[in-house]
């Protein structure tokens, strides 16, 4: 079990139990949870769309008519696009990673788009009927990318610009032959000339129309969507075939940075000639040790369709910088700087030591932490279990670890013995902004569950959301607050702020089907009320450091780090012992479970007695 409080210690200095009644100020974490956990108070949460189970409204696909039909699963990335007119708050563009073949909704992966508003008076959601320009009516729209640009694959991450909430879509497993692909059909791909699927199909790409590609290479590109009319407009052929995650536009609007979900991974760039039409422009890949005129980034020829479907062995030849699973792209746009995490692999060597062997190189910070583990990252014996969150300044182009995962565990500790914080493998990645201070929101996709990634015995990939505050410096895991965690079998991605602050749009992706209903669908959920909370949040979290004590968990004597005043309460809320001025206390007189000191300030800790 885990906890953290959210209440400042001014609410929370009356007693537990009265606390336990008007306010749940923990999140309590059973790694066997079946429902997604939240918060009570003062956070408020909803279901807003289930992947899987609501219906969507269709063209007409494969010859079926146009319909209402149950929307593809796997929510994962989530895009927000904001109403500049103020018709609606704005439209929510949901990813669906699973692939499968469907008459109606396309081969492949898939996409569901649609509008919220805000109710003025609760600051709850809701989800508005839409009438778009080719008929459809409803609530949930399928994006429709078989008649425009051919089926897309598992959609993953994506980008939502930071100017004005274009969205693209990335389509991330890699496909290496058509037997990967779940497409009926499998012939040549011709770009731009509707021989898709038989079916007309306008959009093309500059420079690339009449291009014949195998049917599996039109797969593993940023797809731009327009998410008003729920229709996909183009393949981004310029920006490379890659096993793309996650992507930021800068507010230049000519500016892309682009991650791929690979070992060895890419950190990419591509700059457009005109603001706005990422059409044309240069891409480059990243090289930390490069000396050119362009600094560490090397171009890529773009107008060479050969190299953009080979872009990886293109990025390999001039010997670019590797990562080890980038996922998704943040930008900070209070200061423009950039994040994004690198999930890691447990053992990366056997997948990229090729890669190096013929001239890509380690990125600095694999070399420094495999020096630490006395080998070298093209050794079996590197390990990189947890992952990390890098730091981008594109004012220098330097690359550095904001904060590692971890700690790390050589075997998983029991559970009465877990840390109260533990980040493993953080995927989704996105900045919430509240009173112009910026947080970093985190979610985890767990790689696996040894070395403390759960506790010993525990199989479950338990994920959970924290927040950042940007401007702690050197942050670790202590400084992480816990938001949200998904039930049994679920990712926990998403991750998107609303502009206005006040929620933050999240998806519990692939639950377990034994999940009571409805956290046995991928759901996508709504927390608010960060705009009244995040102070009460932070200020709790950092307040929570004040109260320290040893060992825990603890068979007789629990050591102070400070003489004060304490109450022990039960798990229930019941007061059972109170303390003063004192900095040891005797509990072997308590039975053994879980228990929560709270010291004169109002601060509380978990303790385990054993």
């Amino acid at each position: 079990m885990k906890n953290f409080t959210l209440l400042t210690g001014a609410l929370l200095a009356g007693s537990l139990a009265s606390a336990q009644i008007n306010f749940d100020g923990h999140i309590e974490t059973d790694y066997s949870t079946d429902q997604v956990v939240m918060p009570a108070s003062p956070l408020d949460y909803q279901i807003i769309f289930m992947g899987g189970y609501d219906e969507v409204e269709t063209n007409a696909t494969y010859g079926n008519a146009a319909g209402t039909v149950v929307s593809k699963s796997w929510n994962d990335f989530i895009g927000f696009t904001p109403d500049p007119s103020g018709t609606y708050l704005g439209w929510v563009s949901v990813n669906h990673e699973r692939v499968e073949a469907n008459d109606n909704l396309g081969d492949g992966g898939g996409m569901t788009v649609f509008a919220i508003e805000r109710d003025a008076d609760t600051d709850s959601l809701r989800v508005v009927d839409q009438t778009l320009s080719d008929g459809r009516s409803g609530s949930f729209f399928n994006v429709d990318f078989v008649n425009t640009t051919g089926e897309t694959g598992m959609n993953c991450g994506g980008i939502q610009s930071s100017v004005d909430g274009r969205i693209w879509t990335a389509e991330e497993w890699w496909r290496s032959d058509n037997e990967a692909i779940a497409d009926r059909d499998t012939s040549d791909f011709t770009i731009g000339t509707g021989t898709a699927n038989g079916v007309s199909s306008p959009a093309g790409f500059p420079g690339f129309d009449g291009e014949v590609i195998k049917k599996h290479q039109n797969y593993n590109y940023m797809t731009e969507i327009d998410p008003k009319e729920a229709v996909a407009l183009r393949k981004q052929y310029n920006w490379g075939r890659q096993p793309f995650e996650g992507g930021i536009i800068m507010p230049d609007n000519k500016t892309a940075y682009l991650g791929a979900d690979a070992t060895p991974g890419f950190f990419t760039k591509f700059v457009a000639d005109v603001a706005g039409d990422f059409t044309v422009g240069t891409t480059y890949v990243y090289k930390h040790d490069a000396a050119g005129s362009n600094g560490p980034w090397v171009e890529i020829d773009n107008s060479d369709i050969d190299k953009m479907l080979n872009f990886a062995d293109e990025a390999v030849a001039v010997g670019a910088t590797t990562f080890n699973r980038i996922e998704w792209v943040a930008i900070d746009k209070l200061s423009n700087q950039i994040y994004f995490t690198e999930t890691g692999r447990d053992n990366p060597a056997s997948r990229w030591l090729d890669e190096h062997e013929a001239g890509a190189v380690n990125a600095p910070h694999h070399l420094e932490r495999a020096a630490m583990q006395n080998t070298h990252p093209d050794s079996s014996a590197y390990w990189d279990y947890y992952g990390r969150i890098i730091h981008f300044d594109p004012s220098t182009d330097e690359i550095e670890v904001l904060m590692e995962g971890g700690p790390y565990y050589s075997e998983s500790p029991e559970e009465a013995n877990y840390p109260s914080i533990h980040l493993s493998n953080p995927d989704g990645l996105n900045v919430l902004t509240v009173n112009d201070h910026s947080y970093l929101v985190i979610n985890e996709d767990l790689n696996g569950t040894s070395h403390g990634r759960m506790p010993a015995g525990m199989d479950n990939r338990h994920c959970e959301m924290f927040l950042l505050d940007l401007e702690v410096s050197q942050p670790s895991n202590n400084d992480l607050v816990r938001i949200s965690a998904t039930p049994i079998g679920a990712e926990i991605t998403g991750a998107c702020p609303t502009p206005d602050g006040k929620t933050i749009l999240v998806n519990s992706q692939h639950p377990s089907g034994d999940n009571p209903f409805p956290y046995n669908y991928s759901l996508t959920y709504a927390i608010t009320g960060f705009d009244r909370a995040i102070t009460s949040i932070m200020e709790a979290n950092e307040a929570s450091k004040t109260l320290d004590f040893y060992p825990n968990p603890v068979a007789r004597t629990l050591n102070f780090t400070e003489f004060g005043d304490f109450a022990i309460y039960s798990a229930t809320g019941e007061r059972v012992a109170v303390y003063r001025n004192v900095n040891r206390i005797d509990v072997s007189n308590l039975a053994t479970g879980i228990y929560f000191v709270q010291n004169e300030e109002g601060t509380t800790k978990k303790l385990i007695i054993e």
